[in-house]
């Protein structure tokens, strides 16, 4: 059992940033690879960011890949989302996921999931 915890949203200014948090209960944290999603209201759930269980590799979708950086630190159990650059799209709550079964992109292949975290960005 894994249980999630998502921190650090808030309303920033276009062009601020803001850093996610993603605190994780349970011991098979280190051995899970971690998603970061995110839902704007009308909208579907939407990848945005994934992280092996080791780090060494991630991947991003396209609308944020030079502004966002995922990353994890599997001795404190939490994961984070670095946002820079941030647009009025971004504005959606941002969910963390673990434990996916097959293809992370699909929010429907993850297990675990935090209670979410709003971001707003004004323009």
């Amino acid at each position: 059992q894994v249980q999630l915890v998502e921190s650090g949203g808030g309303l920033v200014q276009a062009g601020g940033s803001l850093r996610l948090s993603c605190a994780a209960s349970g011991r098979t944290f280190s051995s899970s690879p971690m998603g970061w999603f995110r839902q704007a209201p009308g909208k579907e759930r939407e990848f945005v960011a994934h992280i092996t269980w080791s780090g060494s590799s991630t991947d991003y979708a396209d609308s944020v890949k030079g502004r966002f950086t995922i990353s994890r630190d599997n001795a404190k159990n939490t994961a984070y989302l670095q946002m820079n650059s941030l647009k009025p799209g971004d504005t959606a709550v941002y969910y963390c996921a673990a434990r996916p079964t097959g293809g992370y992109r699909d929010p429907n292949r993850w297990n675990y999931w935090g209670q979410g975290t709003q971001v707003t960005v004004s323009s």
